[in-house]
């Protein structure tokens, strides 16, 4: 097996982001009963991609889709991380979000989907997702989802403090941050996350981290990029002015508890979050709407992408062509897409995002089969659509990223709680950074 050079210098350093947990799965080749059926093991936290294996069963009765769900994000990373170094409990495919593929790919976890033909999705997906599954030369990951970032806010609160529409700048939304918190409520919450600071900057022009094509140097410029700085400096200032909630963890039950009885007023985030309010923060249903993100100028379309997912073949898999299958199906298949659409997943390709049905879309379904109209009858697939077209161009991730947002919090997550600055957290994290990408055997500039 030949490795490139960014492979070799990689794996040297693989074993220090491992972290000691039980592995969980095992890959197959038939079901337990010996009925001689190819076993499909998947690793994902979108349960909503169970409807998509039972359809696909059907279909291909001689194929068994077999789900474990090793946690969301960071949780499976470091499940997945655990069973690659010990060589056994690797599933066939695992749901791996963009800023995460090319960590695996340097070390040579992921397959080369390119032996599948799938150059012929280059049009069908939007420039963002391919782009974000496509590293040096190879496509490493399906896309299933994605996120162009949208602000989400609650109409009442907003109504309440005498506000009559969402903010269309940052400025603005300063100004109406300290008219909410005069009511009782906060603006938005944001406890130090890694994935949002990105997207901020992103939105902001950023362009902090940067690989070789050759895989061998990565460029981390933090503490010098103007993006970074313009979204530090702003952030800075709504932190030291209380205009922030900064204490409770997003997506905790605290969390949703919160945004249904209006204590944040707003929620920056992503398209794939209407299902997390539907199915977490009932209460809310009906109060929120959904608007572009504001803009650093006046008049400007800017928006970013924050989070997403693919499903990835491992490079381990013994049933790498049925794997394929189900992959390609549940990513490419409409009736599959807007299946998980229907449950308030926002897709990756281009032909559902011009589809009359999915843009003209008012309500969602709940995880009781309930049909729900959360957003007061607006058509909120059309303002995704629309944050879709506003996403700036690349923005890069590190080739080890994953690393880098488990030390977020520890560095820049100690200006929330008013322990540093932003900037001083910046520099901090930086330094983390740099030290780990030259112990991986990375060339790092600054």
């Amino acid at each position: 097996m030949r490795f490139s050079l960014g492979k070799i210098i990689a794996l040297c350093g693989a074993a220090a982001m491992v972290v000691p947990l039980a592995a969980c799965g095992t890959t197959q080749s038939e079901t337990p009963d010996g009925s001689g059926k190819t076993v499909v093991n998947v690793w994902a936290w979108d349960n909503n991609l169970k409807a998509n294996a039972k359809v696909f069963m059907k279909k291909n009765p001689n194929i068994v889709i077999k789900f474990t769900n090793a946690g969301s994000g960071k949780n499976e990373y470091k499940a997945l991380n655990n069973a690659l170094e010990a060589g056994s409990g690797i599933p066939d495919i695992a749901m791996i979000e963009y800023y995460a593929i090319p960590e695996y790919v340097i070390k040579g976890s992921l397959k080369n989907l390119n032996d599948y033909g799938t150059a012929k999705y280059k049009d069908f997906y939007t420039p963002g997702t391919w782009n974000a599954v496509n590293f040096n030369g190879g496509m490493y990951g399906m896309p299933v989802d994605s996120g162009p970032m949208a602000f989400y806010y609650d109409k009442e609160v907003f109504d309440k403090a005498g506000i009559s529409e969402p903010p269309s700048t940052w400025d603005e939304f300063y100004q109406d941050a300290k008219k909410i918190k005069q009511i009782g409520s906060y603006i938005t919450n944001d406890p130090g996350n890694a994935g949002f600071f990105n997207a901020m900057v992103w939105q902001a022009g950023g362009h902090p981290y940067s690989t070789s094509k050759d895989g061998t140097k990565v460029t981390v410029k933090l503490t010098t990029d103007k993006g970074v700085q313009k979204f530090c400096d702003f952030w800075q200032k709504m932190i030291d002015e209380g205009l922030i909630e900064t204490k409770t963890k997003d997506s905790s039950d605290d969390w949703y508890r919160s945004v249904g009885s209006g204590e944040f007023a707003s929620v920056i985030s992503a398209a794939w979050a209407p299902g997390m309010f539907l199915n977490n923060a009932s209460e809310g249903a009906g109060k929120w709407r959904i608007a572009q993100m504001p803009t650093w100028n006046v008049g400007e379309k800017v928006s970013s992408e924050y989070g997403g997912s693919s499903l990835a073949l491992m490079s381990s898999s013994k049933n790498a062509d049925a794997a394929y299958k189900f992959m390609e199906f549940a990513s490419t298949n409409s009736d599959a897409i807007m299946s998980r659409v229907d449950q308030g997943g926002f897709p990756a390709d281009l032909k559902t995002m011009s589809n009359d049905k999915f843009l003209s879309q008012t309500t969602m379904v709940n995880s009781d089969g309930d049909t729900v109209d959360y957003f007061g009858g607006e058509k909120f697939n059309a303002e995704f659509a629309e944050a879709a077209k506003r996403v700036t161009s690349k923005f890069e991730f590190l080739p080890y990223d994953v690393y880098a947002r488990s030390v977020f919090t520890d560095t820049v997550g100690a200006a929330y709680t008013g322990q540093t600055t932003m900037k001083e957290g910046v520099k901090a994290w930086q330094d983390k950074l740099v030290e780990q990408g030259k112990s991986q055997g990375f060339t790092v500039n600054e």
